[in-house]
């Protein structure tokens, strides 16, 4: 998947009081933004500072979701240009990303929901291909991450972490 496609999210409905599987475009907008195109710039949400990034902080507050994908991509620069590496839990379970989702209301009146993957620093695995990676959240966190359950700010930055490398495989 590229940036832009939809993409498979799971939210928490607090009115609702369960979990949604729906489908959103890839590329944060912000509801403030003039145009869709601020969503290029928004794919990912670093979690440094997060809290305080005007496209990112009510999203962090408010709206937090799950990208289910089965592995991520990293890029590696190379002599040759950048080579592809798939990165998956080493078990292969399908893993829960971090991400942050938007309403935004265009100048047409449509509705578009957009969502973005925060990303960290890199394990010991990922280091040697980027400088980021997506934050891998496990199962024992997608209820503070999503709101079932509360917590503060600092609960969820420390979330924010690189997934161990030992559990992972490229």
């Amino acid at each position: 998947m590229a940036p832009t496609d939809p993409l498979p999210v799971v939210r928490y409905d607090v009115k609702a009081g369960e979990r949604s599987l729906d489908v959103m475009r890839w590329g944060l907008i912000p509801h403030w933004a003039k145009d869709l195109n601020v969503g290029f710039a928004n794919i990912n949400a670093k979690a440094d500072g997060i809290e305080n990034k005007p496209a990112f902080r009510e999203a962090f507050q408010r709206r937090r979701c799950l990208v289910p994908v089965d592995s991520f991509y990293e890029w590696k620069k190379t002599v040759r240009g950048k080579q592809p590496y798939a990165v998956a839990l080493a078990d292969r379970r399908l893993m829960a990303l971090a991400g942050l989702w938007e309403n935004w209301r265009s100048p047409a009146g449509e509705w578009v929901r957009s969502f973005a993957i925060v990303t960290t620093t890199p394990n010991e695995l990922c280091v040697e291909l980027h400088n980021r990676m997506p934050v891998v959240l496990g199962p024992e966190t997608w209820t503070v991450w999503l709101a079932e359950e509360p917590a503060d700010p600092h609960q969820l930055k420390a979330l924010l972490a690189p997934y161990p490398s030992e559990g992972m495989t490229c």
